[in-house]
C-alpha cells in the first residue's frame, strides 16, 4: 500500500505556500544507497527502487505540479519523467540547463505530450535555442547566480508566477544539494535501498566553488514506512538560520 499520508497533507497547503511566498512548495524526492549515493558512477544510471517504492515515486510524480531534474540527469538516463506506475496526470517537465546541453532527441521532447520547460542562462547559444524550441520546449531564461549556475530562487519565482503550486525535484546530485543549501527546499521523501555503492554522494558535502561552506537544513515531523525491501523516510525540512 502506499504510504500517502502525511505527504498529502503538506501538499494540500501548497496554495497557502504560494500565496505567502509566490513560490511552488518544493519536495526533495529520490533514492539512495545505504552510504548515501545515488548512483555507482556519475553519468551511469543506477536502478536502485524496488517495485513498492518506486510505485511511490510515481505516487509523488503524480501529486505535484511539475518535476524537476538536472541536464545530468537527462543525459546519463534519457527519461520520460512521467507517471506509469500509478494512476495520475504527468507533472511539467522542468530541467536545469545553463548550457542548452539538452539533446534534441531526448526523449522528453519527442515522447512527452507536454512540451519540456528547460531553465537556462539568459545568454544561450543561438542555433541550440532554435533547435530546442523547434522541438517543443519552452526556454525560461533565468540569471546566473554568484557561482555561475542558474539562480534557484529565480527559477522557483518564475514558476510560481506561470502556475506550478507543487515543485518535486528528483535530482542530481548538484540540484539536491543546491536546494538544501540555500534552504529552498519545503519537504523531503528519501527512499532507502539495503544497498552500499560507494558511487556518487546524493549530497556534496565537500565544498567546492558552489558550496564553500555547506551549511544543510534538519528533518522533522519525520515518518518511516517500509516497502518491500525498502525504507521511505519523508519528512518536513527546516529553514536555514542567516
Amino acid at each position: 500500500m502506499i504510504p500517502m499520508q502525511p505527504f498529502s497533507t503538506w501538499l494540500a497547503q501548497a496554495e497557502q505556500h504560494h500565496r505567502q511566498t509566490g513560490r511552488p512548495l518544493v519536495s526533495l524526492c529520490y533514492a539512495q544507497s545505504l552510504d548515501g549515493c545515488l548512483t555507482a558512477r556519475r553519468g551511469q544510471p543506477t536502478a536502485l527502487s524496488g517495485p513498492e517504492s518506486l510505485s511511490f515515486t510515481h505516487w509523488l510524480r503524480a501529486s505535484h505540479d511539475a518535476l524537476l531534474a538536472g541536464v545530468g540527469t537527462v543525459l546519463a538516463d534519457d527519461p520520460l519523467l512521467t507517471v506509469r506506475l500509478v494512476e495520475g496526470k504527468n507533472p511539467q517537465p522542468v530541467i536545469l540547463d545553463s548550457r542548452l546541453l539538452t539533446p534534441p532527441q531526448a526523449r522528453l521532447l519527442t515522447r512527452h505530450h507536454t512540451p519540456a520547460w528547460i531553465a537556462t542562462a539568459q545568454d544561450v547559444y543561438a542555433e541550440r535555442h532554435v533547435a530546442l524550441q523547434s522541438d517543443g520546449a519552452r526556454l525560461l531564461h533565468l540569471p546566473l547566480d554568484s557561482s555561475d549556475h542558474l539562480s534557484l530562487p529565480h527559477l522557483l519565482d518564475c514558476l510560481g508566477r506561470m502556475g506550478i503550486r507543487r515543485l518535486m525535484v528528483e535530482g542530481g546530485a548538484q540540484v539536491i544539494t543546491s536546494f538544501l543549501a540555500q534552504g529552498l527546499a519545503d519537504l523531503c521523501a528519501m527512499t532507502i535501498v539495503p544497498r552500499f555503492l560507494g558511487g556518487l554522494h546524493a549530497v556534496e558535502t565537500t565544498g567546492g566553488p558552489a558550496f564553500p561552506s555547506l551549511t544543510l537544513p534538519e528533518l522533522c515531523e519525520i515518518h518511516y514506512h517500509r516497502l518491500g525491501d525498502d525504507m521511505i523516510i519523508m519528512g518536513k525540512l527546516t529553514r536555514l538560520s542567516h
